[in-house]
């Protein structure tokens, strides 16, 4: 009955996305370290083109949020906003990416004076790409530290908003 009882469980969990995430490459939940950046492009929020594999040669964060103006996301979004000089000069370029739509990252980003790229991902094909899971639609907290090299360097899958971006900072300074 019980061993019924915990299938149950796992199947509502799976079925609701928070099972380890099948990604396009065959592997299955998050990217690891080592791994090399998925080929992706998108249009941030202001219509400027981003393709990841092309920003190789630079230390880059890919940030995975939930959504535009809950608490959290805004503490997390405003936490790199805040440090941007500091990244600015490190050469650090940060993308932020979640399922909400390029208006609502235009928003937001307007709303909070964010200098840096929103990507909207509402099929989930970055997420997917780096194995980050859903829960109601709404992307998992999850960031990832790629080195210049084009390859994560570093998986921050315990995100604390308030810290992050320097937690980021002190990683950004061991890559060689």
């Amino acid at each position: 009955m019980v061993a019924m009882r915990v299938a149950s469980i796992v199947l509502a969990i799976s079925a609701l996305g928070c099972g380890a995430v099948q990604r396009p490459d065959g592997g299955e939940g998050l990217l690891p370290k080592g791994s090399e950046v998925p080929e992706l492009s998108a249009a941030d929020q202001q219509g400027r083109p981003v393709a990841l594999r092309g920003l190789q040669g630079q230390p880059v964060v890919v940030y995975f949020y939930p959504k535009d103006g809950t608490p959290g996301c805004t503490e997390e979004a405003c936490a790199f906003r805040d440090a941007w000089t500091r990244y600015e000069r490190a050469g650090v370029r940060v993308i932020g990416v979640s399922a909400d739509d390029a208006a609502a990252h235009r928003e937001f980003s307007q709303e909070h004076g964010l200098p840096f790229s929103l990507i909207a991902d509402p099929e989930h094909v970055w997420s997917r790409a780096f194995g980050v899971g859903t829960f109601l639609g709404m992307t998992s907290r999850v960031s990832f530290l790629i080195g210049r090299d084009g390859r994560v360097a570093k998986v921050y899958a315990d995100v604390d908003p308030g810290v992050h971006a320097d937690e980021i900072l002190k990683d950004v300074a061991q890559l060689k």
